[in-house]
């Protein structure tokens, strides 16, 4: 475990060195503070990984001490230690910015496992921004694809991990999540970039065709085939073939597409000469690809073949918190290609896109938002510009829904607040920090945190 730099913020003795003697033996730096004023005065001095804080201290609280903290350091994680635990103090605390807490007595192996994962997601971090600077170093062009949750991150991270290597990549996920974006991006960053990248969607493609489709044909090979064809095989060679909805390819070119993936060699449809290629493989699928192995209808071999790394993309659903960046990025593209002076949308509208579940994901958002703008007749988006209703159903009629990740939800719940403040203030920064209760320097951090804009009905 790579050790951080932890300020232990404990106002009883014996519980601050008993803290103090485990974190060291596991390997980190702590320095040890007993109040909170003196824990400022180190935050004023030094630099930390992390504020391991008592929520109740006399004199100054942890929760005024993580609030003053993130003042001076909007980058510091911390993770807040109560005996009064309720979701009142763990939404108290997480909001102001700690990362997650713990009621006293303290579980080690809890406390161990907190400090793991927040290591873990700085390591995300970390390479999140790396990622972003080598896209832009190699002018990659990286507005199509908008997020800034862990979930996306993750799988962004992985992609740009597997995109320097020759192996094959499926890339999963419901239908509008994004697959052939992923698979460009893959494409933009390995050392086939300057090559083609060809994509394929196996499922438009009529059965007959697909063959002559992948492999071409020669003249002759049947009725209508007046000359020869290259195949889209031939005409990624040196770059990526991408082979949307993989799923979809009959039983009978499966064959001949694990031929290829295994020798490097094909045929033309009609022809009797064997041709090499050097392409690369990406595929992608909303279906469950090992059910239809189980029905026959799906070659395991070729999936194995197609499967040695897979990139499993989340649903909207699962990275609510892309939402507004979506909304903003979809906002300013249908404006300005439909010519609408549209300044934003209404708190309204935005928290029942928060709220809704998208089956068609981000397809679905797109389309959503290009029809609000275009049916709007104001110059922000109101509710009533969207096609659905959200509104929740009654207490008796309404449906189970799983429980949120504590984090997220706060983090929602932060994001709207902000969007709600900018707004009712006309994007008035220092209106906006008075009625939130936050100094000027905070909430310029949080609105470059979460990506936020103009949501707005004028502008300043």
């Amino acid at each position: 475990m790579t050790p951080l730099h932890i300020l232990l913020v404990e106002d009883e003795a014996s519980q601050r060195e008993m803290l103090r003697d485990f974190l060291a033996q596991e390997g980190h730096q702590v320095t040890a503070a007993a109040s909170g004023a003196e824990a400022l005065g180190l935050l004023r001095t030094q630099a930390f990984d992390l504020l391991l804080a008592d929520y109740r201290m006399p004199g100054m609280t942890g929760l005024e001490l993580l609030q003053q903290a993130k003042q001076l350091d909007p980058e510091l994680d911390a993770i807040m230690m109560t005996a009064y635990g309720s979701i009142d103090t763990a939404v108290a605390a997480m909001k102001a910015g700690a990362r997650d807490y713990l009621t006293k007595p303290i579980d080690l192996d809890e406390l161990l496992l907190l400090i793991q994962r927040l290591k873990e997601h700085r390591t995300l971090v970390r390479e999140n921004a790396i990622l972003r600077q080598e896209l832009q170093a190699r002018q990659v062009d990286t507005t199509a694809i908008i997020y800034q949750s862990q979930k996306m991150a993750e799988v962004l991270n992985l992609a740009a991990r597997v995109a320097g290597s020759e192996a094959t990549v499926l890339i999963q996920g419901e239908t509008g999540t994004g697959k052939e974006l992923v698979a460009r991006l893959i494409h933009q960053l390995s050392p086939r970039a300057a090559g083609p990248m060809i994509a394929v969607n196996c499922a438009a493609i009529p059965e007959t065709l697909l063959e002559s489709e992948l492999f071409g044909h020669e003249r002759g090979a049947f009725t209508g085939a007046v000359q020869r064809r290259l195949g889209r095989v031939e005409q990624a060679h040196g770059g990526s073939l991408f082979l949307d909805e993989v799923s979809e390819i009959p039983l009978a070119v499966q064959v001949k597409l694990l031929r290829f993936l295994q020798e490097r060699e094909f045929q033309r449809l009609g022809g009797e000469r064997t041709f090499k290629a050097d392409v690369r493989i990406i595929s992608a699928t909303n279906r469950d690809l090992g059910a239809m192995i189980k029905e026959g209808t799906f070659r395991e071999d070729l999936y194995y073949r197609l499967n040695v790394v897979t990139l499993q993309l989340p649903p909207l659903r699962e990275r609510r918190e892309d939402i507004p960046l979506l909304v903003e990025h979809f906002l300013r593209k249908f404006a300005q290609a439909n010519r609408r002076p549209l300044t934003g949308i209404s708190h309204e509208a935005l928290e029942a896109l928060c709220k809704y579940d998208f089956p068609g994901n981000v397809r679905e958002l797109e389309n959503i938002m290009e029809r609000a703008v275009v049916i709007s007749q104001g110059a922000v988006i109101s509710r009533q510009d969207l096609p659905f209703d959200s509104t929740p159903l009654p207490q008796d009629e309404a449906k189970p829904v799983k429980p949120a990740n504590l984090q997220e939800a706060v983090e929602n719940l932060e994001r709207s607040l902000l969007q709600a403040a900018l707004a009712e203030t006309g994007n008035n920064q220092s209106q906006a920090a008075r009625l939130l209760g936050l100094s000027e320097r905070m909430l310029r951090y949080k609105l470059k945190k979460y990506r936020l804009k103009k949501f707005s009905q004028r502008e300043d």
